[in-house]
């Protein structure tokens, strides 16, 4: 690397896009393979949402403990433990829509076990990452979310095709484990001693809380009293940090519900099937894959040319992102063909992308050195709505096919795409009014 005079922290973030990578071709797996499964042995659209859903419970319960684990433990080291332990899971895991209670386990270990990974990501990036890098860097990483989803969008089905539903997991599994390995071989925790100007930002300094009060060394030789306590208190009743929750439960229900759902309204709503559409039904992940990057870039750009301060910016990026989403979701029940649909789908979800360059690098304006605490707390909300938004649009559809017989028309999946719509307009104001790109948390 030091031949190449490539910064460490570029492939730490390069790992880390990798890793959000491969955890969503498992969501989208499961998806894919699980629907493909339950449809063959009569599942109703209502049981399917309830098990969809589990995944988001375990999910839920991992968050905040993620987030302390990280600050305790370091976040490289937990990133890893959860990668390990999902991936295992996958290996042994037998898909039998017919035994209910053994996919209800494995699920919801395979969610707190990816439970830990986004506040462990936000750590090390906050450890990582100097001030004026972090738009981009966080949106890079995220956007793996987007472009494995793409991926698993576009390869899985033909693997469930040719190979069964029993395939994916063990393609993720193996994906899971060739992480692993990289992670163990290239990561490491930043040397505090090397970037002693940005510790002030936060960049570099140690996230590990010390027992009491613990005198440490500074570079002049002198000492000074560092404290382990955790601002618990002033994180949860901070109005920047609930406008960062607010924006994250809406974001991840509009995702989770897209990401879960969008198969069946493809192949219910419109009569299409997977198989035949190509790499088209790809595009909406690849979309926000693009705009998340393109949001962090702009993001990047306005703040280190001084364009506009961080608040601004990152006001700006998310009202933009989150109105033209909540527009493009309320339109899509209206579009019959494939290409509006995907056209539709890829709008709302290339611009709650962008929108990610506001609330999502947020957490590391306001708290860089809590940043895996802040992120537990937020990701906590947004995976709620995964469990609310999921399971809630299984029921919404089960009443509509009792209604109108059957989901291929645009009345039985309005209310579906209106609600996250709606919850995007909310949001944007929400964050205009009570958030801030200054650092409130030393």
């Amino acid at each position: 690397m030091g031949r190449l005079k490539f910064p460490k922290r570029y492939l730490i973030v390069i790992l880390t896009f990798i890793s959000t990578c491969v955890c969503y071709v498992e969501r989208v797996g499961f998806s894919i393979a699980y629907t493909v499964a339950a449809d063959a042995a009569g599942v109703n659209q209502s049981s399917k949402g309830t098990i969809l859903s589990t995944f988001y419970y375990g999910y839920a319960c991992s968050q905040v403990p993620g987030g302390w684990a990280a600050q305790k433990l370091g976040g490289r080291r937990v990133l890893l433990l959860s990668f390990v332990l999902w991936s295992l899971t996958c290996a042994l895991f037998p898909l039998d829509p017919n035994h209910v209670r053994l996919i209800v386990m494995a699920r919801l270990l395979v969610g707190v076990a990816q439970g830990f990974i986004f506040p462990s990501i936000h750590t090390v990036l906050a450890q990582w990452v100097p001030p004026h890098e972090r738009s981009r860097s966080v949106s890079l990483t995220t956007s793996g979310m987007y472009l494995g989803a793409a991926a698993g969008m576009l390869v899985l089905p033909s693997l469930v095709k040719y190979r069964g539903p029993q395939s994916v997991f063990f393609a993720e599994a193996t994906l899971g484990a060739m992480w692993s390995l990289l992670w163990l071989k290239y990561a490491s925790d930043p040397p505090r001693a090397e970037y002693p100007k940005a510790t002030a930002s936060g960049f570099g300094e140690s996230l590990l809380p010390m027992r009491g009060s613990q005198k440490v060394k500074v570079e002049n030789g002198g000492n000074s009293v560092k404290t382990s306590k955790i601002p618990w208190k002033r994180i949860f009743i901070s109005l920047p940090v609930w406008a960062i929750v607010v924006n994250n439960f809406t974001f991840h229900y509009a995702l989770y519900v897209l990401m879960n759902w969008l198969p069946t309204y493809f192949e219910l709503g419109l009569r299409l099937s997977l198989q035949e559409m190509g790499s088209s039904k790809m595009l909406p992940y690849l979309n926000m894959f693009i705009f998340s990057n393109i949001g962090g870039v702009v993001a990047d750009h306005l703040i280190t040319k001084r364009i506009m301060s961080v608040t601004k910016t990152r006001k700006f990026l998310n009202t933009i992102g989150f109105i033209v989403a909540s527009l493009a979701l309320m339109a899509l029940p209206t579009f019959r063909t494939s290409g509006g649909a995907v056209f539709c789908s890829s709008l709302a979800l290339g611009f709650l992308a962008l929108g990610r360059a506001g609330f999502a690098v947020n957490h590391m304006d306001v708290a860089p050195r809590y940043a895996g605490i802040v992120m537990g707390v937020s990701n906590t909300a947004g995976t709620l709505a995964g469990i609310v938004g999921v399971d809630l649009t299984g029921k919404l559809l089960e009443a509509a096919q009792i209604a109108n017989s059957d989901l291929s028309g645009p009345e039985s999946w309005r209310l579906v795409f209106f609600i996250p719509g709606l919850l995007c307009i909310f949001s944007s104001f929400v964050f205009l009014l009570f958030s801030t790109g200054e650092r409130i948390f030393d």
